[in-house]
């Protein structure tokens, strides 16, 4: 079966891997130079199979009202006129009620498990080097109220199978030493043992490297322009460097997969959910984090690379505006420099946003279109590292078997 994945990010390039290992002929077309350039360029770095929670939650309506007058909210709301944004919301807040997300969750824990044991098979097989790391993540908390919160998840994360321990506030500094100034001003957190950390772009060049030598064709800079259909299949893919043709196609394209595929009549739910980094070189590695923190009240993720620290987080619903906004950025030095002040070298700090393609409750797209031929694998929001393997492995069962499987993950759960 010749089968075409648009895009390379970290979804399609895990999707290009199991498909070809499953024994597909596969090709891959980006209009960037390389693979991993865009959403799984400068990340978080986490790979937080514990942490995978949808944003659509109890209680996030209120914090959403409170938020917009907080100058360091984890949530931002561009002021903009948008049916889509409107739609996208509307959509979001129906998924933040307790049963909802009950289901969210489960299902979200369910792909993370799988990937988690995916991604071990391949990392030990193949010895790939990112910078990976194997310490888990440690949420933390500053308030008693998200303590309380945080038992439903642990219920949750019980019902998976994933390990977790409460921790008090000792316990995370003895987790994390370069947290030890931070003594009285947290209550508590959440570790989850069996969370990585790494450099996602690496991993995307780790991953194409291995497609290369197993027959995969990449084609970069290739800008793909539109997909015609007849008969409910997909005929072929334009591109400014000529047409494609093939089996199967997989779409995998993050949050611009909506708009090549609106013009067949398609709507995916997704809407680009901005993000921000910014990466400094570890100045002291006493004062400086070992692995993953979430900091709960910003939302704010920081993740340790061998000599570098990535600092991610934000949610910004502003369309596709890519500018750096400075006060979002202040948000993320103001985290970092709260919690590792002696860690950090400040003044060599590199910024970057991306766009997250999220989904209205929290969980990716994956699996048949209406097009008999047209699959999709795509909305994985900021767990697109988290979710890869085991997504790529739930679409090539699809491809290559029953396509009626997975139902609750496909287009049909929206109505589609």
């Amino acid at each position: 079966m010749k089968v075409v994945v648009m895009g390379s990010g970290v979804i399609g390039l895990t999707s290009a891997w199991m498909l070809n290992q499953a024994g597909c002929d596969v090709t891959v077309i980006d209009r960037q130079s390389r693979a991993g350039e865009e959403t799984s360029f400068a990340n978080a770095g986490q790979i937080s199979y514990g942490y995978s929670s949808p944003w659509a939650a109890p209680g996030i309506p209120l914090k959403a009202i409170k938020w917009l007058f907080e100058q360091h909210a984890p949530l931002k709301i561009k002021p903009m006129v948008s049916r889509e944004l409107f739609i996208w919301m509307t959509q979001m807040l129906r998924n933040c009620q307790l049963e909802r997300y009950r289901v969210n969750k489960a299902r979200m824990l369910t792909i993370a498990t799988r990937s988690q044991k995916s991604l071990k098979r391949l990392n030990q097989t193949h010895k790939l080097d990112y910078q990976g790391r194997q310490k888990g993540t440690l949420q933390l908390f500053r308030h008693t109220q998200q303590l309380q919160a945080v038992e439903k998840d642990m219920a949750l994360l019980a019902e998976a199978g994933t390990r977790f321990e409460l921790l008090d506030a000792k316990q995370c500094l003895n987790q994390e030493p370069g947290l030890a100034h931070m003594q009285g001003e947290l209550v508590g957190g959440l570790y989850l043992p069996d969370d990585e950390t790494g450099d996602c772009h690496l991993f995307c060049q780790e991953i194409q490297r291995l497609c290369e030598e197993a027959g995969v064709q990449f084609h970069f800079n290739t800008r793909i322009q539109r997909l015609t259909a007849s008969h409910q299949r997909v005929c072929a893919i334009h591109t400014d460097a000529g047409d494609f043709t093939a089996d199967t196609f997989v779409v995998a394209m993050g949050s611009y997969s909506k708009a090549l595929l609106e013009p067949l009549g398609l709507t995916l739910p997704i809407y680009p959910v901005k993000g921000y980094s910014l990466t400094l070189p570890v100045s002291d590695d006493q004062y400086a984090p070992s692995s993953t923190i979430m900091d709960e009240t910003y939302k704010v993720a920081l993740t340790r690379f061998d000599d570098r620290i990535r600092v991610a987080g934000m949610a910004e619903l502003a369309g596709f505006d890519d500018k750096l906004t400075a006060k979002r950025l202040a948000t993320l030095n103001h985290v970092v420099s709260n919690l590792f002040p002696r860690g950090a070298a400040f003044e060599q700090a590199q910024y970057w946003s991306g766009f997250r393609p999220m989904t209205p409750d929290g969980t990716p797209i994956i699996g048949p279109t209406p097009l008999s031929n047209l699959f999709t694998n795509t909305g994985h929001g900021t767990l697109g590292w988290t979710m890869a393997c085991g997504s790529a492995e739930i679409l090539t069962d699809l491809v290559t078997g029953d396509r009626h499987q997975y139902p609750q993950l496909s287009m049909s759960r929206y109505g589609k």
